[in-house]
């Protein structure tokens, strides 16, 4: 049978209408509001790094501008909509799927528990300890528990036997992330922090692996089994590629060609209804996005897909660095337009434009401009900013 194929600009619409980034949309950005966009999302990446804004804000913002962080935090630990725990990296996630992160938890009890040992030695010793003085004292952060303990001297990564306990039994699921304060996580015992009829549900392995397969291509649009398995990291890529056999020999999945940015094609699963949903059709809105936007994190999915070659630069020393070493993806309806190096100053309420690079082949005119300025105007709100100052020269060739 011929395998239908997806052309390269509708594939591309389609993707980003599903991370939310391909239509201008009203919303509060708060409540239940909020709750949709991060269940559409399936999680939101947290990040600590906050030159201009945390990258859970910025993915957050650029799908509701009127979010702000203190919006997240009372989804967190007021209202319980969501749950932090682990992805790819730490992330909110909507809280009805907590039974389903049962089965990571499991896995990384195992796993993390030979991991831990191996990088941060000796810290089973201290599991008992951790567990009852929580349920003695309440929650805390890791500093309740450490002192006199000896931290390592190479980084921000060198946990103490408590510290390490606390993330174990954090990525176990025996505790959970209460709040964060400032980015500092308190830890508490999961009953005391996850309604009571999710912490009770569960599902079977199986069950659960039918569900991460199915949500992620869902929120994709298109995918590889590998694809698929990466979305969550919950499922095995061996689970995944079984999966999708079942499904496409029982006709619930087709497969599909994707058109490349570079003209080759992939073959990727979908749904069968994928060829039939109408192409969206984008605003011409610039976004400044998050470098950890979901939309972007598969780096490799990103430069096949869009062309657009992404990776941050922390590890380059400086005169090699083509770009800062922490610059934001900036896209403009279906394309990536190129990548802008933006600080906050937040003691002297500005945000700093030093340099705007445009990809190779994009052309820049006074319409683009206006876009992009109106996009620093609309940002500096989120940064706390009163205004924006921009560099001479900040315009730089390709």
């Amino acid at each position: 049978m011929t395998v239908p194929v997806l052309q390269n600009t509708p594939a591309r619409r389609l993707f980003l209408d599903r991370h939310g980034l391909i239509k201008t949309t009203a919303g509060s950005g708060r409540g239940a509001d909020l709750a949709g966009v991060i269940h559409n999302l399936g999680f939101v990446q947290l990040d600590s790094v906050n030159t201009l804004a945390r990258a859970h804000d910025l993915i957050l913002w650029s799908r509701r501008q009127q979010y702000r962080p203190a919006h997240l935090n009372i989804a967190h630990s007021r209202d319980r909509a969501v749950f932090e725990h682990w992805t790819h990296d730490a992330a909110a996630i909507p809280m009805e799927f907590y039974p389903h992160w049962k089965l990571k938890f499991d896995r990384d009890a195992i796993n993390m528990r030979k991991r831990y040992k191996n990088w941060r030695g000796d810290f089973e010793h201290r599991l008992d300890d951790v567990m009852n003085h929580i349920a003695k004292n309440g929650s805390c952060g890791s500093g309740a528990l450490s002192e006199g303990e000896k931290k390592g001297s190479t980084g921000w990564w060198d946990w103490n036997p408590s510290k390490t306990a606390m993330e174990y039994l954090w990525r176990s699921g025996r505790l959970a992330i209460a709040r964060r304060d400032g980015f500092r996580k308190i830890y508490d015992l999961s009953e005391n922090v996850i309604p009571a009829d999710m912490l009770a549900k569960t599902h079977s392995t199986d069950d659960t692996i039918d569900w991460c397969c199915r949500q992620a291509l869902t929120r994709l649009g298109f995918a590889t089994s590998g694809e698929i398995a990466a979305f969550w990291d919950i499922v095995t890529p061996a689970e995944a590629k079984a999966w999708c056999q079942r499904a496409l020999a029982d006709g619930t999945l087709i497969e599909i060609d994707i058109a490349q940015n570079d003209g080759a094609l992939r073959r990727s699963f979908a749904w069968p209804e994928t060829l039939d949903i109408p192409t969206p059709t984008p605003s011409n809105r610039v976004r400044i996005l998050s470098p950890f936007d979901p939309a972007l994190r598969d780096r490799k999915r990103a430069e096949r897909l869009f062309g657009f070659h992404f990776r941050i630069e922390i590890f380059v020393p400086e005169a090699k660095r083509k770009y800062a070493y922490y610059v934001f993806p900036v896209l403009e309806g279906d394309t990536l337009i190129g990548r802008i190096d933006i600080k906050a100053d937040r003691p002297n309420n500005t945000l700093n434009l030093t340099s705007f690079w445009p990809e190779t082949g994009v052309r820049w005119g006074k319409g683009r401009e206006t876009r992009l300025m109106a996009e620093l105007d609309r940002i500096a709100k989120l940064a706390e900013c009163d205004h924006v100052n921009i560099a001479d020269g900040w315009l730089k060739q390709t």
